[in-house]
Formats: structure tokens, C-alpha cells, sequence
């Protein structure tokens, strides 16, 4: 499938996904959760702890496309593998494909020799699957996807090529689920410098307004939740972690990086709670022309 997106967009998506993404596996470790679960968790009660609610946002995300039944599922910015492993060995998914912009991340999902599972390192927009898919995943992907000088329009129609690229790539069943950071009260002309610079160069946030034109008439969006107390919350857990294990983060990065990354958390904290910002989840259906609730539609 040909695509309208253009090397130098391709290029600069990598440039910045590698900024911040491959600051070292060692490092990420000291602060997320044993899964490697770099996105915002779902919490259910005051009680859960970060793994606890991690674990409930992957499922969360792999029963919307109905993993048990699942024969192959594509992940979009699969980062180091956490749904990829529970695919391969708590579903027994025959094949999963993940991609990634991180060398890093990809290297490390290969070495866990995960049964079905091939990571490739490469842009959404360039991939060509040779088989359609039962579910297609996306965590924290989507945000990274425009770029700081995009107007309005031409954010959306990237956005709509990401969806008609999905739509082709699913079986007439198949369900994409989506999490992605949003703009909400606030633009990008309000948003901090410090983390359009520091911590993710070359990207813009969508807002939901942006998705619903984008989808519209390729997928259908059976549902939607802002989980922004949530992220809110995993940043503040994802900070505690790091101040506790300040000393060893500095000597794996440096004081600089460590001091960047703990700024970034306390922003972004504030920023969910604050509600400028807010983090959606979705689950999307595909729109097919010649079928309407599960029944074929007679058209003549």
C-alpha cells in the first residue's frame, strides 16, 4: 500500500523516538514497573500498586480486541514487549507483530525469545503486513505521530491515514484498541517548552476533536475514556520510584538526565491532574461498506 507520508516526517519520528526512548534499558528499569510498562496503568482502587495496575490496562487493552480468540495481532509501538509476551504466552496467539522506532526496545523484545512473536523496527506508515490482523493494539504511539508544524488539517489527514492503514489491515471482526495522550484544556502554544525540547522533540499531541474527524467513516468508536487522574497518578508512582533509586539512575545516565526526567514526571503529573491534558482510551470497529450490525446490506 502506498503511503502519503513522507521520509523526512518517517525520519524525524525515529530521530525523536530514539532521544527518548534510548536512554538505556538499565534506566527504565530503576522506575517502571516489571513489565516495562511505559504508559499510563489503570488503577481500580486506592490500593492497587503500579504492577497491579498495569497489569489491568494491558488486559484491559488485549480483551477489547478479544485476545483468546485471537490468531494474529499487531501492536503499534510495542516499546519492550509487555504485550507481546502476554500474546505469545498467556493467550497462545499463533502470530504477533510489533513494531517499534527504538533499536533498543526491539533488541530487547528479541532476546525474550517470545513463541509467534517478530518485532520489527519500523514506522507504521511503511509497513507492509502480509497478513490481515484479529486485533490491532496502540499505546502511546498515536502522540507521537504529528509534528510541532503541522496545521490542524494536515495532522488529521496523517491521522486518518493511520486509520485507513488499520482499517485494511484488520479482518471484517477485527477491533483496534488506541491510548493516546490528548491536548485538552490547552493547545500546543500553552504547552511547556521544556518538554517540546527536552523530552518529545518533533511531536504534537492530538486532541479528541482530531481523532473523531479522523476516524470518521473509517472506524466506528464503540468507546471512549479519559484516564488523566490515572496518569496523573502512574507519573507520580513513576517519580517516587526514580527519587528512590536516585543514586543508582545517576550513575547508569548521568545527573542531567536524571534531573531532566524528574522534571518531566512532576510536569506531567500536574499537567493530568490539571486537566490540560488528558488520556484517552479507545476501542475502534472498522466501517465495512457492505455490512451493517453483523448483517449483509442488501444495496440494490
Amino acid at each position: 500500500m502506498p503511503t502519503s507520508i513522507g521520509a523526512d516526517r518517517a525520519d524525524a519520528a525515529a530521530a525523536a523516538i530514539r532521544h527518548h526512548y534510548d536512554a538505556g534499558n538499565d534506566f527504565y528499569r530503576l522506575w517502571l514497573d516489571s513489565s516495562l510498562t511505559y504508559s499510563c496503568a489503570l488503577r481500580a482502587t486506592g490500593e492497587d500498586t503500579l504492577e497491579v495496575a498495569q497489569d489491568r490496562k494491558l488486559r484491559f487493552h488485549l480483551d477489547a480486541i478479544g485476545a483468546d480468540d485471537a490468531a494474529a495481532v499487531l501492536d503499534i509501538g510495542c516499546g519492550w514487549g509487555a504485550i507481546l509476551e502476554r500474546l505469545s504466552r498467556r493467550h497462545g496467539v499463533a502470530r504477533s507483530v510489533g513494531l517499534t522506532l527504538s533499536a533498543e526496545q526491539a533488541e530487547f523484545v528479541r532476546s525474550r525469545d517470545l513463541a509467534g512473536v517478530e518485532v520489527l523496527l519500523e514506522n507504521w506508515a511503511h509497513y507492509e503486513p502480509d497478513i490481515r490482523f484479529d486485533g490491532i493494539i496502540s499505546i502511546g504511539a498515536f502522540e507521537h505521530f504529528a509534528r510541532p508544524d503541522d496545521a490542524p488539517a494536515e495532522k488529521i489527514r496523517v491521522y486518518r491515514e493511520f486509520f485507513t492503514r488499520c482499517r485494511d489491515w484488520l479482518n471484517d471482526d477485527g477491533v483496534l484498541s488506541l491510548q493516546t495522550i490528548v491536548y485538552a484544556n490547552m493547545d500546543r502554544a500553552q504547552a511547556s517548552g521544556f518538554m517540546q525540547r527536552e523530552i518529545f522533540p518533533d511531536a504534537d499531541l492530538p486532541t479528541f476533536a482530531e481523532i473523531a474527524a479522523a476516524a470518521d467513516g473509517v472506524f466506528e468508536i464503540r468507546s471512549v475514556a479519559n484516564g488523566r487522574l490515572d496518569y496523573a497518578w502512574t507519573c507520580a508512582e513513576w517519580a517516587r520510584r526514580l527519587r528512590a533509586n536516585r543514586a543508582e539512575a545517576v550513575e547508569v545516565v548521568g545527573p542531567e538526565v536524571v534531573a531532566r526526567y524528574e522534571r518531566y514526571l512532576k510536569l506531567s503529573a500536574l499537567g493530568f491532574r490539571m486537566g490540560k491534558i488528558g488520556l484517552l482510551r479507545l476501542v475502534l470497529a472498522p466501517y465495512r461498506d457492505r455490512f451493517f450490525s453483523g448483517r449483509e446490506v442488501r444495496t440494490g
